[in-house]
């Protein structure tokens, strides 16, 4: 199974039109829908409308663009700090942010389904940040919902130790949620050329794709007609 997955629908007027043209082509079966963006509502209307699977996109990094509650912008002020003071800070878990991590996600699953007028089917998060330490060990997202992993590398993709590190948190998840087999982004698979892998991948396994269609190369390969042959023939590949 192939999951296409567009992030940050809702985020900005483009990132939502421009995906949701490629799930026109049906290169696109789902999104990530951001909340109390600028066009969070409109993306919600549009999704409802044109019956685009969405699920949450957890945003605990960026600020805030759309209507929100004072509070809830202050809260998710302190974790975005913590989270960008360097590259290695989602590893740590800071206690005296546990409180805001929860009402962070409260609040924008909150809105998610008031949005969406059902709760999140699924859960990732922007710039990955759903994986974060306080996020994990406080398991504040509910045991059995449907997760995003972590990117599953090859041998020589990544360092010895980054590798073992997302093995370890991959296992741990899997124990905990429902996450798909393998996780990939469009943007590395076009750089390394492995795409006819991970679709190869999709033939026995559950797989999902991170795209950025925004993105020029990206929305070129998503809407190119290589790439709609090949998931044609994906699609009618018989189950090994």
């Amino acid at each position: 199974m192939l999951i296409i997955n567009a992030d940050d629908w809702g985020r900005s007027k483009a990132e939502t039109d421009i995906p949701l043209a490629c799930h026109a082509l049906g290169t696109i079966t789902s999104v990530s829908a951001m909340v109390f963006m600028k066009d969070s509502e409109r993306a919600a209307e549009i999704a409802l409308r044109e019956d685009v699977d969405a699920g949450l996109h957890l945003n605990f990094t960026e600020a805030l663009t759309g209507e929100a509650p004072t509070r809830l912008r202050e809260a998710q002020s302190c974790i975005a700090s913590f989270l960008r003071a360097n590259k290695f800070a989602h590893l740590f878990y800071h206690p005296l942010l546990r409180n805001a991590f929860r009402y962070v996600h409260e609040a924008q699953e909150e809105e998610f389904q008031r949005l969406y007028g059902r709760p999140p089917s699924r859960f990732d998060g922007h710039q990955h940040m759903h994986l974060c330490s306080n996020m994990l060990f406080d398991r504040i997202i509910p045991r059995g919902q449907r997760v995003r992993g972590t990117f599953s590398f090859q041998r020589g993709e990544k360092g010895a130790l980054n590798r073992a590190y997302r093995t370890l948190v991959q296992g741990w998840m899997s124990g905990q949620y429902a996450t798909p087999d393998y996780f990939f982004a469009l943007s590395q698979c076009l750089r390394w050329k492995r795409l006819d892998r991970v679709l190869e991948l999709a033939r026995t396994a559950s797989v999902e794709l991170m795209t950025h269609p925004v993105q020029a190369d990206e929305y070129a390969h998503l809407t190119g007609e290589s790439f709609r042959a090949q998931l044609g023939i994906l699609a009618r590949a018989p189950r090994l």
